[in-house]
């Protein structure tokens, strides 16, 4: 019997985090998904994982104070050895994130740094603590936005955290490649529910009628494409932004 490949995936209670997680077990892997406030919500997650087959753990994390980051690798490695029995995981998946609607005119500047804490530098200080834990010839996935591709009013400071983490991972697969680890870009278009943007029938309708396929798209759309790059078929897939929006602004 094979030894379940293991991920460790933030923000994984609800929305597309909650969509990867499922995702993930169906291939056969087991996660240790993270939550900031959501408790009830990630142990649901972990009972259908398990009910899938796969071990799956909730710890909880903010992602924005990198001061807990030390305490919370402690406690995956804890969790490691004694859930897993085992001391590195696969694949990380930096999928934690929050959203800000704001004109360039009215950002503050404490909005501007909740956005560079959550979705850059939490980004990049939890992957260089991740990577002790990381087993050689694994994968890091880095989850950006369709919103570094296409501009839309009210998104810069996000998108401009987005297309940062996008630049990051090109540095990982370069920099990680004697070790065997490829870095990879998902980066969701016209999803609502934890996105970048409000999520009003009258924004569905505008996102829809952009997208090449007539509809926004469901965390269904995207998990897929996260577990996909986890498997052994994407290999040789390394240094690259794959965007899953249903052709948003061709």
């Amino acid at each position: 019997m094979s030894i379940s490949k293991i991920a460790l995936l933030t923000g994984g209670s609800r929305g597309l985090g909650k969509d990867m997680a499922l995702k993930l077990a169906q291939q056969g892997i087991d996660v240790i998904l993270t939550y900031r406030s959501q408790q009830a919500e990630a142990e649901g997650v972990v009972a259908e994982i398990k009910a899938l087959g796969q071990q799956a753990v909730a710890l909880p994390l903010n992602t924005a104070n990198l001061s807990t980051f030390a305490a919370f690798f402690s406690q995956v490695s804890t969790v490691l050895a004694s859930t897993f029995s085992t001391d590195r995981f696969d694949f990380l998946i930096n999928n934690a994130g929050t959203s800000l609607i704001s004109p360039i005119a009215e950002m503050t500047e404490a909005q501007f740094d909740d956005m560079l804490n959550v979705h850059f530098k939490g980004v990049y200080f939890l992957t260089q603590r991740a990577l002790p834990l990381l087993r050689d010839g694994g994968r890091i996935l880095n989850i950006s936005s369709g919103s570094t591709r296409s501009s839309f009013v009210g998104v810069s400071a996000y998108a401009a955290m987005k297309g940062a983490v996008e630049v990051f991972t090109r540095y990982l697969a370069l920099e990680l490649g004697p070790r065997g680890i490829a870095a990879n870009v998902v980066a969701p278009g016209g999803v609502f529910g934890g996105g970048a943007m409000p999520d009003t029938p009258e924004m569905r309708a505008y996102v829809g009628q952009l997208a090449a396929l007539g509809r926004t798209a469901e965390p269904d759309d995207i998990g897929g494409v996260v577990a996909f790059l986890c498997t052994g078929a994407a290999r040789w897939v390394n240094g690259q932004r794959l965007e899953v929006s249903g052709g948003v602004m061709l």
